[in-house]
């Protein structure tokens, strides 16, 4: 465990030139530009000190920002005479915001009020703030965080669990190191380190916004215990043409399924187990007509559900992200099943024109929140007028994916302005069949009532 004080002698800036000077560049490895940039601080000053040059030159670029604060920072000069942590609160409140508004005006910025120095017992609620913030949004996504190995717990904290997020929701991650050029040497910069280069004008916000945190780059008084927190040796760090990132690339839906279809012909045991088929003869059963015309069944798998709707079907479009299980859906189907399969993935691929019926059977939890929107979204108006979507999904924990079942289904019953036919729920899977309203039952269709 590394133990420093902002007091302690300050690395060289000097040292940390030479060896950094051959870092490699941040954009090579990531396509273009995200849509939002979501940057948590465990403390005001955070987020300017370790990313406010990405801050500026993204929203330069029309990227939209959140700043989470985790604490007000109270903490930052417990020796002072002159200033209560309150007052400190409330000082370091105004601070961050014009920061943050010196680097992206449009940015939100948001302080959830958490005990400086006291992260360590707030993962839960850091976590659910991430959560919320990327869920308030759509398109692609990119998390700024404080590097987990800094040394300070309230950063290793916030890092720790942005990584969490970010490993879950399966977007890139960007951890910034604070406190690792005050205690580090060369020998501590890790391995996956990349730098990202700042225009003039990145960098002159970011001067800016370093100066807007006054309480922390001056002192509060000439009186004891109110002297300046980030001497100059310390900011010499953070004036750099470019700002370092630990960067950490998920790995792609893609490959998770890939892996799983090479290690097993049946990941899911759908041929053999009884909770599978009789959860198909649920979802076929629940099935609102007799025949359909167009079908579209996302994620198909291996084929074993397509099968059964491709003979209360005209045609059968099913799809899967796993090229390796549409050859063995391929080999169970054969030519003659009406099915044409297809290679994507939702919402990215969905195909043209509408259905008669969408069945998304579980797969909705591997989604991120925004892709989950855009799914709503496109099955909602790919649905024809008198079209049915059935959802079928699991309902306990899928540990490293984002969404549960219900939250899936909850959605689209807030969102698609589709109306609840029929539903089935139990302790481990839940069935909703969706129409446009109004809804009218298979009784009422058929004049028996």
């Amino acid at each position: 465990m590394v133990s420093f004080t902002h007091r302690d002698v300050s690395q060289d800036e000097a040292v940390w030139v030479q060896a950094l000077e051959h870092t490699p560049d941040l954009p090579a490895l990531l396509p273009g530009i995200p849509d939002r940039l979501l940057v948590l601080a465990a403390h005001p000053d955070d987020e300017t000190l370790g990313a406010g040059g990405l801050i500026a030159a993204l929203a330069a670029r029309g990227t939209s920002v959140d700043v989470i604060v985790a604490t007000a920072g109270e903490g930052s000069h417990p020796d002072s005479e002159t200033h209560t942590p309150r007052q400190l609160a409330e000082i370091r409140e105004k601070e961050v915001r014009a920061a943050v508004a010196a680097l992206a005006p449009g940015a939100r910025v948001r302080l959830l009020g958490l005990p400086d120095g006291g992260l360590a017992g707030c993962r839960d609620k850091l976590s659910q703030a991430l959560r919320d913030s990327a869920a308030a949004g759509t398109g692609t996504l990119w998390v700024a965080a404080p590097w987990r190995g800094d040394g300070h717990t309230d950063h290793d904290t916030a890092g720790e669990t942005a990584a969490e997020f970010a490993r879950s929701a399966r977007i890139p991650l960007l951890e910034y190191p604070i406190w690792l050029w005050h205690w580090g040497t060369p020998e501590d910069i890790p391995s996956t380190l990349h730098a990202f280069r700042l225009d003039s004008e990145a960098a002159q916000a970011k001067r800016a916004a370093m100066a807007s945190h006054h309480s922390q780059v001056n002192p509060l008084s000439d009186r004891p215990g109110d002297e300046v927190l980030l001497s100059p040796e310390v900011l010499a760090h953070f004036e750099r043409p470019f700002e370092p990132f630990i960067l950490t690339i998920p790995r792609s839906a893609r490959g998770v399924f890939e892996e799983l279809y090479e290690s097993s012909a049946d990941p899911w045991n759908f041929e053999a187990s009884f909770y599978e088929s009789r959860k198909r003869a649920l979802t076929l059963a629940m099935l609102p007509r007799e025949r359909f015309g167009r079908v579209f069944e996302p994620g198909c798998s291996i084929g074993v559900l397509t099968g059964e709707l491709a003979r209360r079907a005209d045609t059968v479009t099913a799809m899967d992200i796993s090229t390796r299980a549409l050859r063995l859906a391929e080999q169970r189907l054969g030519p003659e099943a009406g099915v044409e399969l297809l290679e994507g993935s939702i919402p990215e691929n969905w195909p043209d024109g509408t259905f008669d019926l969408v069945v998304i059977s579980e797969i909705g939890y591997f989604l991120t929140p925004g892709q989950l929107t855009e799914t709503v979204r496109r099955a909602a108006g790919s649905l024809a007028r008198d079209g049915v979507l059935l959802l079928c999904h699991w309902r306990h924990p899928n540990e490293g994916w984002p969404l549960t079942g219900d939250g899936v289904h909850d959605a689209f019953l807030q969102s698609s302005g589709l109306e609840r036919l029929s539903a089935h729920v139990e302790e481990d899977f839940r069935i909703d069949v969706l129409v446009h309203p109004p809804a009218e039952s298979v009784a009422r269709r058929e004049g028996l009532l």
